[in-house]
């Protein structure tokens, strides 16, 4: 079976509200929300991967903070490794380029939207903060 690593970022604004992203009808799990980001590539540090990614997927730049999650998710088809990490925008204004819609939601209201399943480690590990 295929294996990816990819990487999200958990970006925080200054209410410490989380950005969620929406997949678009045009991606795999269409209608799930999800952390931003993507596929590590080779060479790449996973840190460097999320920066690029942040900047393709949704126009700004981020820094890049603590691990929050590290975790493997079996789909049907494929296995997907998704490490994700807290993150703040250091230049832009987070665009939906690749997303249905984006939303900023307190980390207590994370759980009321359908997550792809791969990003459910990572709201657990939010909810135990």
């Amino acid at each position: 079976m295929k294996k990816i690593d990819v990487v999200g970022a958990v970006i925080l604004n200054e209410k410490n509200e989380v950005l969620c992203a929406l997949r678009s009808q045009m991606m795999s799990m269409p209608g799930l929300w999800e952390f931003p980001g993507g596929k590590i590539e080779p060479g790449e540090t996973p840190e460097a991967s999320l920066i690029r990614e942040i900047n393709e997927e949704l126009g700004c730049t981020i820094k890049v903070g603590g691990l929050v999650a590290d975790a493997v998710h079996e789909y049907p088809a494929i296995i997907v490794r998704l490490i994700t990490y807290f993150a703040t925008i250091v230049a832009g204004k987070p665009t939906a380029k690749e997303h249905e819609r984006l939303i900023w939601l307190p980390i207590n209201k994370l759980s009321a939207l359908r997550w792809a399943p791969a990003d459910l480690p990572t709201i657990e590990r939010l909810l135990e903060q």
